[in-house]
C-alpha cells in the first residue's frame, strides 16, 4: 500500500468517514497539495507507525494541540477518541500535563472545549 493509501485508511479510522469525506469534498486545487501532505505525512507516517497505540497518539496529539492553542483541532481530536480508545480520564490526565508544562490558561481552554465536545457527542448518541 502507498503512504497515501495508508494515510487515508488511518485518517478514516481515527477521524471517521464523515469527517474525511467532508474534508475531501472541500478540497480545492489550492489546498490539494496540503491535503496530500497531511494524508501522507501525518496519517500515513506518524499515525500509522507501529510503536505507539492510537490511544497514546490521541493523548499526545490533544496535549500538543491544547498547548499550542489549536482549539478547533482539539475538538476534532477529542471527537476522534471514540475511535482511538482514549478515555475521558486519559484526556483529563493529558490536559493536566498541559497545565503544568504549557500553562493553566491553555489547559483551562482545552478542558472547556473537551467538556463541550463530550457533551455534544453524548447528545448525538442519545436516541431521538
Amino acid at each position: 500500500m502507498s503512504r497515501k493509501e495508508t494515510g487515508t485508511k488511518t485518517r478514516r479510522g481515527v477521524l471517521g468517514d464523515a469527517h474525511v469525506d467532508r474534508a475531501n469534498a472541500n478540497t480545492t486545487p489550492f489546498d490539494a497539495p496540503f491535503q496530500d501532505f497531511i494524508t501522507e505525512g501525518a496519517w500515513g507516517t506518524v499515525w500509522a507507525g507501529d510503536h505507539l497505540t492510537r490511544r497514546e497518539r490521541s493523548m499526545i496529539t490533544i496535549a500538543l494541540l491544547a498547548a499550542l492553542g489549536h482549539h478547533d483541532e482539539v475538538a476534532m481530536h477529542v471527537r476522534a477518541t471514540a475511535n482511538t480508545g482514549a478515555t475521558m480520564e486519559d484526556i483529563r490526565e493529558a490536559l493536566m500535563h498541559v497545565a503544568v508544562y504549557a500553562g493553566v490558561p491553555a489547559a483551562n481552554t482545552a478542558f472547556k472545549i473537551a467538556k463541550q465536545t463530550y457533551a455534544a457527542m453524548a447528545a448525538e448518541a442519545r436516541p431521538a
